[in-house]
């Protein structure tokens, strides 16, 4: 089973049909957090950051009924008291939380939300919530490698709030389900038209013949299904980021592809004679090289594709963040939330090891490390003039690989597209209705207003100001009183109307972590 996994995630296109029978790692228990929906709820005196693009509003109260929003109104005016006078009156029954000097913003969509990732075991409990901990309340499952029918069986429970879950959208990995591999444009439609009656959101596609990916997309797009890619070197040749656009692909996912499609002196990538695609130092040492090979920012090539991707409305989930380790392994194998956060078997499987996908550290050097940093620059300077020519940018975050946490690996890639060039506002945006408009949810989800779900995420202090106050471990600060402290992080994550306590959660998975260690000292 992990041979069929790691084979998936590194090619895309041989996946037995075990993948979808397997049992899965422990599933989710049922929900012991959370509080609601209340039949109706009074959010109380926050400042609003509603998602859709507007500025900060505040202080406003917040109706909500079950798990709908149903009343938003402004109350007053910050640094005086607010006037009884307009607002909102409780009734009887009524649940009432008073925010005052917090913010609220929409709950955040990751588009690249593995459950679990290839790490042998890891309890989807520990997952879910880091999730919800971090604010967020909608993820993409990009493969559902641990088996449909196990990221289904949580899916419809995190619907029904039956666990402590984000909702869950899940695609499944090209070809899963098959004991054999697809290679003709009828096996392609047949299984499109199998998933989707499975229950199947979308695909995630890694490569494969044209003919193949032709009539795949084709026959997903007459589904109704979503397709995302990760385009891999193996297949990049014959199918570009543009050229799979061109067929109807809704998303990519990371930055494979794309350099590819703005090659102007080449058609292949510029590869050592020794080089070897199934070593992993390899294949992440070049992908560093890779972006310097393309065309220059501002030139007819390069403005060429920008504008078309956009006028295909084309989606990039860049993943800023799962690549980060490329250019400062340090800082990533040293992150401040490893101790309490990391369980010990995720640990094992981020360090160095010829065998587990993503653990590529067999001799990684400053050159190496070098030439990721100017990989960034370049990738950053192609997402920020996509995004300010109109383009549409989410976020996804990959956790569960290259040292890299379900939760702080999102907020990292919230800071990330900052550094790209996005104002915090815009980032906001890319994080709520960026993900719910290229799920199609848009109408349901991604931001604070009248009508939608009450999906939120309540901090106390500024995110516009500094996203670290986001992180589960808080901001690192001076106070006052010159000691220096850490914030609290986010106060509460607010999905379908429940109100769940970040706190707690993040309590929950120090537990979680802390009892896995003792087992190993036993």
């Amino acid at each position: 089973m992990k041979m069929i996994k790691t084979i998936c995630l590194l090619c895309g296109f041989v996946l037995a049909s075990s993948a979808l029978a397997q049992q899965g790692p422990p599933k989710a228990p049922e929900r012991d957090r959370g509080e609601g929906p209340y039949e109706r709820l009074i959010l109380r005196g926050a400042t609003l950051v509603t998602g859709e693009g507007a500025p900060p509003q505040g202080p406003v109260d917040i109706v909500i009924e079950d798990d709908r929003i149903v009343n938003i109104v402004s109350v007053g005016h910050p640094g005086v008291p607010i006037k009884p006078e307009g607002r909102p009156v409780a009734q009887s029954g009524d649940k009432e939380m008073d925010l005052s000097g917090h913010y609220i913003l929409p709950g955040f969509v990751d588009m690249h939300a593995h459950i679990g990732g290839s790490a042998e075991g890891i309890p989807a409990e520990y997952v879910l919530k880091l999730w919800l901990a971090h604010g967020i309340t909608t993820i993409r499952e990009p493969g559902s490698f641990n088996g449909l029918d196990w990221v289904k069986w949580h899916q419809q429970r995190a619907a029904d709030n039956r666990i402590t879950a984000p909702r869950i959208v899940p695609y499944l990995g090209f070809g899963m389900g098959r004991d054999e591999p697809i290679y003709n444009a009828e096996q392609a439609r047949e299984w499109v038209r199998d998933i989707k009656s499975q229950g199947a959101s979308g695909i995630k596609f890694f490569g494969a013949s044209r003919s193949v990916m032709e009539a795949a997309l084709d026959e997903a797009n007459k589904q109704g299904l979503g397709t995302m890619m990760h385009h891999a070197q193996l297949n990049v040749k014959s199918m570009n980021a543009l050229d799979s656009a061109r067929l109807g692909l809704t998303s990519m996912e990371h930055w494979y592809g794309l350099p590819e499609a703005l090659f102007e002196e080449q058609t292949i990538q510029n590869y050592p004679a020794d080089y070897n695609y199934n070593d992993e130092q390899d294949r992440f040492e070049e992908a560093g090289r890779l972006w310097k090979q393309s065309a220059e920012p501002g030139s007819e090539k390069w403005n060429a594709v920008r504008d078309e991707l956009i006028a295909l409305d084309f989606t990039i989930n860049p993943t800023l963040t799962i690549y980060e380790a490329s250019r400062d392994l340090m800082r990533e194998r040293q992150a401040v939330w490893h101790e309490d956060y990391t369980l010990p078997r995720l640990w094992d499987f981020f360090e160095p090891s010829r065998y587990a996908h993503g653990s590529y550290w067999f001799d990684w050097t400053t050159e190496d490390e070098i030439a990721w940093k100017r990989n960034y620059q370049k990738w950053m300077t192609f997402l920020s003039d996509f995004h300010n020519h109109g383009g549409r940018l989410t976020l996804g975050s990959d956790a569960g690989y290259i040292y890299k946490i379900y939760g702080f690996g999102y907020i990292r890639e919230m800071e990330l597209l900052q550094e790209a060039g996005l104002n915090p506002l815009e980032v906001v945006y890319a994080a709520s209705m960026g993900g719910a408009e290229a799920l199609g949810m848009d109408d349901e989800i991604g931001s604070i207003a009248i009508g939608k779900k009450a999906d939120m995420v309540v901090v106390k202090e500024n995110p516009l100001a500094n996203f670290k106050v986001l992180y589960g471990t808080g901001h690192f600060k001076l106070n006052e009183d010159n000691q220096p402290i850490r914030t609290q992080g986010i106060r509460y994550t607010i999905k379908d109307g429940i109100i769940f306590d970040a706190q707690q959660l993040l309590k929950d998975v120090r537990e979680i972590v802390t009892k896995e260690k003792a087992s190993r000292e036993s």
